[in-house]
């Protein structure tokens, strides 16, 4: 007795895509390519060249005597260069309490600028409430204000609080930056909606959303706010200089402007000042470069 087997369908193979080769590209467009990059290459090493020429003199003067800093022809590089200039600036100035001042204040305004701008930068680009278009157009118009105009009346409030001679008093007033709440909300604007969304469905509140949420995806740009404030800080010297009377609140850039003043006009010493003032930037900016540069780029500034 014979048993019927049922044949197996039998698959046909797939075809294979074929995949079109890439033209090359034209020996003409390459070459246009590499003159571009080449051409763009020579200007941002002149665009260099011209930014390390001062630095590099100021360099140069700091480890001249006092007496060769104007001496008649110019020399870049002399056999008697020495570490005078230096010596008489950390000998006479307090540099490390003066670090120590420089770092609780630029920290202290860093810290509270990212929190205070992060949240109003949030409130207008998400929230909905009366008079917002007034109010964020007046937080704007604040960046065309010049800090000069406003720093009579910003003195008389801190004295009348009490907190000249403060840390407190040299770290608030230099909080508001209007122009760092504008950068986070052009940020913020570009965050989907579908996310908080998403999480509002889940349950989430507006604070859970902003800290769970936007923060996280936020942090290119708060790093680079966060640098772009820590420098400025740290370069302030006007407020500073007025809110503080005692020697031992001076920041580096005021304790260093008093050594030079005390001194009088002494090149080789206020070279040797401005760079010990400027190292620790330097620092910052080439440990965080590219934070800075990504920050810009998520700003969505870059090119306007």
């Amino acid at each position: 007795m014979s048993t019927a087997r049922a044949s197996a369908p039998t698959r046909t193979p797939t075809p294979t895509p074929t995949r079109t080769p890439t033209p090359p590209v034209p020996f003409t467009v390459r070459l246009r390519r590499n003159a571009g990059q080449i051409v763009l290459t020579a200007i941002g090493s002149a665009l260099a060249a011209l930014w390390l020429v001062p630095f590099a003199w100021a360099l140069s003067t700091s480890f001249k005597p006092e007496g060769d800093t104007q001496k008649l022809p110019l020399k870049w590089i002399q056999s008697n260069m020495n570490l005078d200039a230096y010596r008489s600036v950390l000998g006479v100035g307090d540099i490390p309490k003066w670090l120590v001042n420089s770092v609780i204040v630029s920290t202290g305004v860093t810290v509270l600028t990212v929190i205070v701008s992060a949240l109003a930068a949030y409130g207008f680009a998400r929230t909905r409430f009366r008079f917002r278009g007034a109010l964020f157009g007046l937080t704007l118009a604040g960046i065309m204000v010049p800090g000069t105009v406003i720093t009579a009346p910003l003195f008389a409030n801190v004295r009348s609080l009490g907190m000249v001679d403060t840390y407190w008093g040299v770290i608030l007033p230099q909080v508001s930056a209007p122009a760092m709440v504008f950068i986070l909300y052009k940020f913020f604007q570009g965050v989907p909606r579908e996310l908080e969304e998403a999480a509002t469905l889940d349950g989430a509140g507006r604070w859970r959303i902003f800290l769970g949420i936007v923060m996280p995806l936020s942090r290119p740009v708060l790093a680079a706010v966060s640098i772009f404030t820590f420098i400025g800080a740290w370069n302030n010297f006007m407020w500073p200089y007025l809110v503080t009377t005692d020697p031992d609140l001076a920041t580096l850039p005021v304790g260093l402007a008093t050594v030079q003043s005390s001194f009088g006009i002494r090149w080789a010493q206020l070279m040797a000042g401005a760079l010990l003032a400027a190292l620790p930037l330097l620092i910052v900016f080439v440990l965080f470069q590219r934070q800075i540069v990504r920050g810009v780029a998520h700003t969505g500034i870059a090119g306007q």
